[in-house]
């Protein structure tokens, strides 16, 4: 074996072992990738239940720290509570086959995470209410809060006291997320649909308009 042969061999060798350490360096890189995506989505997990958790201490704050009177707050409550309801027989209209599976409103929010069926008919309802998930977290706060000390007011007995009610809520409730959700309660009872604010009309045509660069 002359000493070309012997060098062509070494350097095969050689370029073997250089083969082998770049499949190894591109495995580590691959696990690399994979360990960093995973922590990024943990990351934007936690940061998503740190959002969420400080938008709920935030509602739960506001809807505590209202100073409704005995009578305001009872006629607040009753939109409240009468939208609770509509959604809850709403639902049941169009599962009937679900109604002793779904005997309160609790029973359809807990449920329909895993139920895809009873999601899809849960959305549709408050598309065709006009509302948002939002509006049914803040509504709930405020029944949770509240619901033990207030009464129920008809509808004839809640125009005796207050003419407008719109009024008082604008005026009342400071945490803008509460009182949008409240006016939509309000509109859902009288109007039979929650009708988007001037400034949710605006962000909808800018969504639906492109930018115009000058």
């Amino acid at each position: 074996m002359n000493s070309e042969t012997t060098t062509l061999i070494s350097l095969k060798e050689a370029m073997k072992r250089v083969d082998h350490k770049l499949q190894a360096l591109e495995a580590q890189f691959r696990e690399l990738d994979f360990t960093k995506d995973n922590l990024m989505q943990k990351f934007e997990h936690h940061r998503k239940t740190l959002a969420s958790q400080a938008a709920q201490d935030e509602m739960w704050t506001a809807v505590l720290a209202l100073k409704f009177t005995s009578m305001e707050l009872n006629i607040v409550y009753s939109y409240v509570i009468e939208v609770l309801i509509r959604l809850h027989t709403r639902v049941l209209e169009k599962l009937p086959d679900l109604v002793r599976g779904l005997p309160t409103l609790a029973s359809v929010l807990r449920r329909k995470v895993k139920n895809k069926r009873i999601r899809v008919v849960w959305e549709s309802i408050l598309e065709e209410c006009g509302l948002q998930e939002g509006d049914i977290a803040a509504l709930c706060t405020f029944f949770i809060a509240h619901g033990n000390k207030a009464e129920h007011y008809a509808a004839k007995v809640r125009q005796m006291y207050i003419r407008d009610i719109t009024f008082l809520i604008t005026n009342m409730v400071k945490n803008q997320a509460l009182q949008d959700s409240l006016l939509r309660a309000v509109q859902v009872i009288e109007k039979g649909k929650a009708v988007k604010t001037p400034e949710e009309q605006k962000s909808s045509l800018k969504e639906l308009i492109p930018s115009v660069k000058n």
